[in-house]
């Protein structure tokens, strides 16, 4: 199990010239410890441009500085490397790329202006574009892996449930924060256990990237409302998940407040797509909890 990466995720100092800041150097490391903790190899391709231009090098576009017959067979050269990994190896989880790129980017690249069209447009880096086969992350996307899952926890019927996503969420490499497994799933519980309890989920969610909330029922559970609220308050992305086929009102499956900032899905398989998950070539794959 293993993943290709842009070398300068590894090694920031074969990045152009003043493009590399702390924020991306800490977004790297958080991609890294991603796949070391759930025993992902990280295998980083050649770099182009450092081969090309060498490590001391301005920022450019690929219409600036790449757009040669040299650099195309270079990346044919280095199109049969990569080959050679993929078939000793198999097929990598993903590619991870830094978007903007000339040659890595994964949804972005600085491919240089072109009549009408700006220097930056949408699609992969002319080295990544070689592999439409293998799906691509960006890295600051990858590095999105910490959840806390907001959930009613009051019944064995709830519980169970919500157990059942989080594995689901952790069979695709994500870090899940689930209460009911850390004390918060018993009644009998003094001011001073509420207090404690209190100050973790909330140091908790402060601490994530990424906040699901499961709101089936008639109304949404008013602890997994507050939940939602404070995330939506701190600018954490949040992904609602409600299988609960009753609606609100004639457009609203929920309640607006909480539809409005949140990202509502249905299942478990629009969950993950959500969130990007790497379902479509894990090998750890299971069937997803409608």
């Amino acid at each position: 199990m293993y993943v290709l990466c842009s070398p300068c995720i590894l090694s920031p100092s074969l990045r152009a010239k003043g493009i590399t800041h702390p924020s991306d150097i800490a977004v790297f490391a958080r991609s890294i410890g991603r796949c070391r903790k759930f025993g992902i190899d990280v295998v980083p391709l050649p770099c182009p441009e450092t081969l090309y231009l060498g490590p001391d090098r301005e920022p450019g576009t690929y219409l600036e500085r790449l757009n040669t017959p040299e650099f195309a067979t270079l990346l044919d050269g280095l199109h049969q490397q990569a080959d050679k990994i993929i078939e000793e190896r198999g097929p990598p989880l993903c590619i991870l790329g830094v978007n903007s790129s000339p040659t890595c980017g994964v949804t972005s690249t600085y491919y240089g202006a072109e009549r009408d069209a700006p220097a930056r447009r949408s699609g992969r880096g002319v080295f990544y574009a070689q592999f439409p086969e293998i799906p691509a992350r960006d890295v600051f996307e990858f590095a999105k892996y910490r959840i806390y899952l907001a959930a009613p926890l009051f019944s064995e019927a709830e519980r169970t449930y919500n157990i059942t996503i989080a594995e689901l969420l952790r069979s695709h490499y994500y870090e899940v924060h689930l209460p009911q497994e850390t004390g918060d799933d018993y009644a009998e519980r003094d001011k001073k256990e509420y207090a404690r309890i209190y100050r973790r989920n909330k140091r908790a969610i402060r601490d994530v990237d990424i906040i699901v909330a499961i709101i089936d029922g008639a109304d949404a559970d008013s602890g997994t409302a507050w939940e939602m609220g404070y995330a939506i308050g701190l600018r954490k992305t949040v992904i609602a998940l409600r299988t609960d086929f009753r609606r609100a009102g004639s457009h609203e499956r929920v309640n607006l407040m909480l539809e409005q900032e949140a990202r509502v899905v249905t299942n478990g398989n629009e969950l993950l797509a959500a969130l990007g998950a790497l379902h479509a070539s894990s090998p750890r794959r299971e069937q997803t909890p409608e």
